[in-house]
């Protein structure tokens, strides 16, 4: 069977910058007095590596608590809004209209919605009355990778068809007042809004294509990462140092994965990682076996833009392919699960 080709790539921020230094002086001024631990774990801020992040609402907004049904409120105004401006942007690059869509995959794990965020903008992108519509929740920060796999497949399957992937995270929405916990400063400190829209079709050109794909689920690691749900809304969970996990574990898990796909550690010409953070990229490259700076890509996406959990590592391949792709690159995103999920690339110059 012909292997789906990306046909384009394209990535948005909603219009509101935060900036770190601000954030850090507004959670000084939220949790300061009334978190005695705060001061020990203000240094986080400072750790990420993170100058700038993008939010769906103004900074304001976020200093008053929230309830969930008005965080759900902006998720869907803002999450429509996003998606039909990344969408449109992918398809103006692969010069296509909605109608040409056949699938569409959207990947969010920030917001519900039902009917899911394709079909709210199917007007609006002009999608036809018969296109596949595959809504996918709850794959966190390895969304991007694992809908790149799904989205691939897919187009594999019917070759000539066009995928549309949207993946969409609105993580700002979820910041909490209650919450006097190592994990909710660390989420604040670290989370910001985006999408990426990639459209992929199997059976004709392009340059970059999906050779093959994998995961890896480790055993008795929900803990790890994911949201609790309460009348607030969202909470996050981290119960392990994901940087430690990381350098204990990453490796044995890639190396199978690759091994599935009848390669090797030697065979990839460069990693594509999410950057989950400063501290998790310096994990990485030690996982990975790279020279500490390796991941140039990565530290700029987390830089200017944040862990936007699953787009965040189609904001690193569009840097990555703007710069020149080798022959073989190995995309590779952890997430809740917990999950490793790689995506191995084939590029011709």
């Amino acid at each position: 069977m012909p292997t789906a080709a990306l046909v384009s790539l394209a990535t948005s921020v909603p219009p509101h910058v935060l900036l770190q230094k601000d954030v850090l002086a507004a959670a000084w001024d939220g949790f300061g007095s009334r978190f005695p631990e705060f001061e020990r774990f203000s240094s986080i801020f400072s750790n990420t590596g993170i100058i700038k992040r993008h939010a769906v609402k103004p900074f304001d907004w976020y200093l008053e608590p929230r309830s969930w049904p008005e965080r759900t409120e902006a998720f869907l105004e803002g999450a429509e809004a996003l998606f039909v401006e990344v969408a449109e942007k992918a398809l103006a690059k692969a010069e296509l209209k909605g109608a040409d869509i056949d699938t569409v995959v959207t990947v969010c794990s920030t917001g519900i919605a039902t009917p899911s965020l394709e079909a709210r903008v199917a007007g609006r992108l002009g999608f036809r009355s018969d296109v596949v519509r595959v809504p996918v929740f709850g794959l966190g920060c390895a969304g991007g990778a694992s809908g790149l796999s799904i989205a691939s497949r897919l187009a594999q399957a019917r070759p000539g068809t066009n995928v549309l992937l949207v993946t969409i995270e609105l993580c700002s929405l979820a910041v909490r007042h209650d919450e006097l916990t190592k994990a909710n400063i660390v989420a604040i400190s670290l989370f910001g809004d985006g999408a990426a829209a990639v459209i992929l079709r199997a059976g004709d050109g392009g340059a970059t294509r999906i050779e093959n794909a994998g995961e890896h689920l480790w055993p008795d690691t929900l803990g790890v990462m994911g949201w609790s749900v309460d009348p607030q809304g969202f909470g996050v969970i981290f119960r392990r140092t994901i940087p430690d996990f990381v350098t204990a574990h990453l490796s044995p898990a890639v190396a199978q994965i690759l091994a599935g796909m009848k390669l090797s550690m030697t065979d990839i010409d460069r990693f594509i990682c999410h950057p989950g953070g400063a501290k998790v990229i310096v994990a990485l490259e030690a996982a990975l076996a790279l020279d500490q700076g390796t991941l140039d890509c990565e530290r700029e996406v987390i830089a200017n833009y944040g862990n936007m959990s699953s787009p965040t590592i189609l904001f690193v391949l569009e840097k990555a392919r703007a710069r020149g792709l080798p022959a073989r690159s190995l995309l590779t995103a952890l997430g809740p699960g917990f999950t490793a999920s790689c995506v191995a690339l084939r590029h011709a110059a």
